[in-house]
């Protein structure tokens, strides 16, 4: 676990109405996100980070979902290979999207209050804070040339919708869909009607990790 005086994101930028926009808009891209802000960010593809789980993407889109029977937004993943990842969240816990940047690193981060105040308000005194150290739960983590080139390769090298990291940042890489699920201790299935047993907090609906 991150320590308070441990700040690996040395600028972290709020966008606290990206729910209210993406109501409006319908939908929008992470390229497109990057692109109109003020910073030089290049995007050859993303690593999509749900709680461990990497999905490696050449973009990912959020989408307002309006037919829902509550209010709520889904990221889908333009996935490296036949793989599908996307997830669905309940747009009612207060949401806030994050710009994290560090030497030659960037992600974006979507964080619940729910979140923050059930697993960081003891240990950081704002959001901000628990951001900086790099604690949240999903995110889009943005990569260019050779470090991008990585994540390709390591993900064609298997037939497993996706490859995980371990609390210590070591990477796991299943073969095949069996061992993914495994890992993970669940099958597609559960992990799509369950939210991959996300507690209600983290307002995670539904997630779907799978290979054709």
């Amino acid at each position: 676990m991150s320590q308070p005086d441990d700040r690996p994101w040395k600028s972290v930028s709020r966008f606290p109405t990206f729910v209210d926009h993406l109501e409006d808009e319908g939908a929008f891209s992470v390229r497109e996100i990057v692109a109109n802000l003020d910073v030089d960010i290049p995007v050859d593809g993303i690593v999509y980070h749900d709680r461990g789980i990497r999905a490696p993407g050449y973009d990912a889109t959020f989408i307002h979902e309006p037919s829902r029977s509550r209010p709520a937004f889904s990221v889908e993943v333009d996935t490296v290979g036949p793989r599908n990842t996307w997830a669905v969240f309940d747009a009612q816990l207060g949401w806030d999207l994050y710009l994290l940047q560090a030497d030659g690193v960037a992600a974006l981060a979507w964080v619940s209050d729910e979140e923050y105040k059930t697993e960081e308000a003891t240990m950081f005194e704002t959001k901000h804070d628990a951001l900086a150290a790099g604690r949240f739960s999903f995110g889009v983590f943005l990569y260019s040339g050779s470090d991008w080139e990585e994540r390709v390769d390591r993900i064609e090298r298997t037939d497993a919708p996706a490859y995980l990291k371990r609390d210590d940042g070591t990477p796991v890489i299943p073969q095949n869909p069996s061992e993914f699920y495994d890992y993970i201790g669940s099958s597609a299935t559960e992990l799509r009607q369950s939210g991959g047993n996300a507690p209600p907090y983290l307002g995670i609906l539904e997630v779907e990790v799978t290979i054709d």
